[in-house]
């Protein structure tokens, strides 16, 4: 074996370990964060049930509240508001409404986070794989005990979502979203503020069959409006005001998309004949394993627009997409839209694509809750 070869051998054994050093500080993580929704949710009880019975007034709460100070300073969060959000945290997700509404949606068994067994190693990329013995019920039997579901994500995000989100619906769709994206709190707080439970669960007349047929999940992994308010752009701005202000906030602009999408170029050039073309913004997702490209419009969307998305689709896949990877997908991101105009364009187009308007400012939307079904079935079957 040469040198080399034997350095990289080395390094992917090395690899290797990181993976194991990196699952096993995942599971603490996971484990810390259940003992804390634990102790939330049995402290939370146990004043619910003092203060329903009339036993405990507000005034208690508040000398609770104190002891703990000053029995226990080592013992932090439990100032009197932290109190009332651990009754609220017990409240409504012991409700027999929220356990219906997970039993709604969630009806199969799902698997526990994994534990740190490890049975064999991946052979092609040498990662250890992290095996899961049991499955268990999502909800567990009993009203008084804690739903699994609380565990997808921190007790700080639950107090945001139970303090900005009324339906049962939208509290389920963001503990999963919060899940699957790895939001912390900040990050949460925009999505509820933006409207992503409407923006993802609402009609999507604004895809083509082409994205459709090849992307089942689709409807319920792209946003039909996106709202870049951290621009700040004026009512009247070029396309490349647009352009550099969506690069300049990558970061944001990412969340606003979803954390699985990776920024690769901007004025992506496409050499195609004696002629160069270049896509305003290339990406890929890591969940489809697609090129994504984002043409960027300054003005209503017109039919003609769609030819050029495709076009550039075209070029992508024939000269810029690996033999892995899947077909590429192309998104319009435009001020408005007609939505009629919309439907017709998207009715015969094979290519995998889609109209997005983006927001200058955060707009109220009506909340949807049609489509809750797909989110759910995507976050069960994910891999």
């Amino acid at each position: 074996m040469k040198n080399n070869d034997i350095a990289i051998s080395i390094e992917q054994q090395f690899g290797e370990i990181i993976n194991i050093i990196l699952q096993h500080k995942s599971n603490a993580s996971r484990a810390v964060n259940e003992e804390l929704l634990l102790t939330a949710w049995h402290v939370g009880g146990y004043v619910s049930a003092k203060l329903k019975s009339e036993e405990w007034g507000s005034k208690v709460v508040s000398q609770l509240s104190e002891y703990i100070r000053s029995q226990r300073p080592d013992i932090k969060g439990y100032s009197k508001r932290n109190i009332y959000n651990m009754v609220m945290f017990y409240d409504e997700y012991s409700s027999e409404t929220f356990i219906a509404t997970i039993r709604q949606y969630l009806n199969t068994e799902f698997v526990q986070p994994k534990t740190a067994q490890i049975e064999a190693s991946d052979h092609k990329q040498k990662i250890p794989v992290i095996v899961q013995p049991k499955t268990a019920q999502f909800v567990q039997p009993a009203i008084g005990q804690m739903p699994k579901i609380l565990e997808l994500t921190s007790l700080t995000n639950h107090i945001e979502i139970l303090c900005r989100c009324k339906s049962d619906e939208e509290r389920l769709f963001y503990i999963l979203y919060a899940n699957k994206e790895h939001l912390v709190k900040r990050e949460l707080q925009r999505c509820i503020s933006n409207q992503t439970y409407a923006g993802l669960l609402g009609s999507k007349d604004n895809m083509s069959k082409g994205l459709l047929e090849r992307y089942p999940n689709a409807p319920v992994m792209f946003k039909d409006t996106l709202f870049v308010d951290f621009l700040n752009l004026p009512k009247k701005h070029s396309e490349t005001k647009l352009k550099n202000g969506l690069i300049e906030h990558m970061k944001q602009f990412i969340l606003e998309l979803g954390k699985d999408f990776i920024f690769m170029d901007q004025e992506y050039r496409l050499n195609i004949g004696t002629s160069t073309f270049k896509a305003d913004l290339l990406f890929f997702h890591r969940g489809l394993q697609a090129l994504v490209a984002v043409e960027l419009k300054k003005t209503k969307f017109h039919p003609r627009d769609l030819g050029q998305l495709e076009f550039y689709l075209e070029a992508l896949d024939r000269d810029v997409k690996r033999s892995n990877e899947n077909p590429s997908i192309g998104i319009i991101l435009c001020p408005e839209a007609d939505r009629i105009v919309v439907e017709y364009a998207m009715s015969r187009s094979m290519s995998p694509t889609m109209i997005a308007e983006y927001k200058r400012i955060l707009i109220p939307q009506e909340r949807m809750q049609q489509q809750l079904n797909e989110f759910c079935n995507l976050f069960l079957n994910r891999d």
